[in-house]
């Protein structure tokens, strides 16, 4: 019997595309997800597919010009930068639901596929796409196994369900670095013009700082700050009057607050220096208002900086 070679379906991917590939493409580049580092959320949400689909196999990808690239994984060696025409996920573009082959050995558009065929020998595969929300596919959330199976019905709600976290969280994401541009660029439309020394001027315009509140950003002098609480992908920005949650990280907030003022005693704390009035063994206790204290723990790598900052007689 003669052996058949693979005969992709890229052409009719790219038939389809025209101007609406060079948008789907133009969507995917402007969420910057494309060969970046591992995040821990679409690491849990990649855990999490394998464990309801109960496969070995499970991925987070997306479906580049000419290539896939993997975001997260669980198991997955060799399933990293495959050409678009063979990887999985490129099908899954072409399909409104799940798309799930539950022997491709035995099924016509992939038993000569050489994931098929080679040294990954899959045979199960289910991949939900991953519709931005101007519904264009980006990718795709799969679990692969290496033997014949089939979903019920429950296990493909839930990766439904899965699929709109990861694309929630893109968008998320996606705020995000919006966000960090803009505070960027109102940093630099509100940078002071003087002619002091560079030290000088960074002292002086970082006595305020702006956040944002829903649609509006808010100037915050920063001689009013008590502390800084980490919480989650949020910052809690406590002042005499009021408390602000932002879309930030301690590091960011840090960086901008007055280091002579300020100082990092937590990894989930920062604190203004002239509000503590005690250190006991490891917890601060300082003001909060003329009338009201609160104790905070120092952290262990924060101690010795934070005891050397200190006026200690």
């Amino acid at each position: 019997m003669t052996k058949k070679s693979y005969k992709s379906q890229s052409s009719l991917i790219s038939n389809d595309s025209g101007s609406r590939e060079a948008t789907r493409l133009e969507i995917l580049r402007n969420y910057q997800i494309l060969d970046t580092p591992k995040e821990q959320a679409f690491d849990d949400l990649a855990k999490l597919t394998a464990y309801i689909c109960d496969t070995p196999i499970a991925l987070i990808s997306f479906i580049g010009a000419d290539r896939q690239s993997v975001k997260a994984e669980v198991g997955g060696e060799g399933l990293h930068n495959l050409p678009r025409d063979i990887a999985f996920c490129n099908y899954v573009m072409l399909s409104e639901d799940l798309l799930e082959v539950e022997d491709a050995a035995n099924d016509v558009d992939f038993q000569y596929n050489p994931l098929v065929v080679g040294k990954q020998k899959v045979r199960f595969y289910v991949g939900a796409p991953l519709l931005s929300p101007e519904g264009y596919p980006l990718g795709s959330l799969c679990a692969i196994d290496m033997v014949p199976r089939r979903l019920n019905e429950q296990q493909r709600e839930a990766l439904r369900i899965l699929a709109r976290e990861v694309v929630a969280h893109l968008e998320l994401r996606r705020a995000r670095l919006q966000l960090e541009k803009e505070k960027t660029q109102l940093f630099e439309l509100l940078r002071p013009s003087t002619n002091k020394p560079d030290t000088v001027a960074a002292e002086e315009q970082y006595t305020e700082i702006f956040v944002r509140q829903e649609q509006k950003l808010v100037r915050v002098v920063t001689a009013d700050i008590t502390y800084v609480e980490a919480l989650g992908d949020y910052v809690n920005i406590y002042t005499d009057r009021e408390r602000l949650t932002v879309y930030s990280t301690m590091k960011e907030l840090e960086s901008r607050l007055p280091n002579r003022d300020f100082a990092r005693i937590h990894r989930k704390y920062i604190v203004c220096l002239g509000r503590i009035i005690a250190i006991e063994t490891d917890t601060a206790l300082f003001e909060t208002s003329k009338t009201t204290t609160l104790s905070l723990p120092i952290g262990n790598s924060y101690k010795a900086a934070l005891l050397n900052r200190l006026n200690l007689i």
